[in-house]
């Protein structure tokens, strides 16, 4: 299976994944499950402990194959669960995701790196791993900040010297920051546009 092949069928996955998160909110729309934080709350309550096991996992696969764009899945948990519930489900999604990012990069290197992430995306930040010793604080910086490429960027640090224990470390005290700006953001202006087309 040559990478061609590859980054072609995540290309489709992409798009059908695109697809299906209009179709579902076209669904919900009509079904009026966006009518009301009523509505909401009861379909998720329906779904019972699979809900947020399903999202978790939707977040996971998210953060390695970019199914659908990661900032939609963000707001989702938020929406699907709440301000509280829907960070935490995402954060525990995201670091998940994180640390399989970093281990596959780890055993695969970079012929895998190549296959999944965009040319354009490789090239601006492959040459980081040049920096030795300052990958792991730019590494740090970047995962704290919400407009990083946070998915390529675990991966390139399992192309480093880097431990478990401080990836874990920086995954674990840098993701909140970053998830909480992002999510909220994105979510406050999901509601202008809303307020907006109502």
């Amino acid at each position: 299976m040559n990478q061609t092949f590859i980054k072609k069928l995540i290309n489709l996955s992409s798009i059908i994944g695109i697809l299906a998160t209009i179709a579902l909110l076209i669904y919900g729309y009509q079904a009026g499950i966006f009518s009301s934080a009523e509505q909401l709350s009861y379909m998720i309550s329906q779904a019972g402990i699979w809900g947020p096991l399903i999202f978790i996992f939707i977040q996971i696969i998210q953060c390695v194959i970019p199914i659908i764009p990661g900032g939609l899945s963000c707001v989702a948990g938020i929406i699907l669960f709440g301000p509280f519930y829907g960070f935490i489900y995402n954060y525990i999604g995201i670091l998940l995701g994180s640390l399989i990012n970093f281990i596959l990069a780890r055993h695969y290197g970079k012929p895998l790196i190549e296959t999944i992430v965009s040319k354009k995306t490789y090239n601006k930040y492959i040459s980081w791993l040049d920096r030795g010793k300052h990958f792991d604080k730019l590494f740090a910086l970047a995962i704290f900040m919400p407009v990083a490429p946070d998915d390529f960027l675990c991966m390139l640090a399992g192309l480093t010297k880097m431990t478990y224990k401080k990836f874990i470390t920086i995954i674990v005290l840098g993701k909140p920051a970053s998830l909480l700006v992002y999510s909220l953001g994105l979510t406050t202006a999901l509601e202008a546009i809303m307020k907006t087309l109502g």
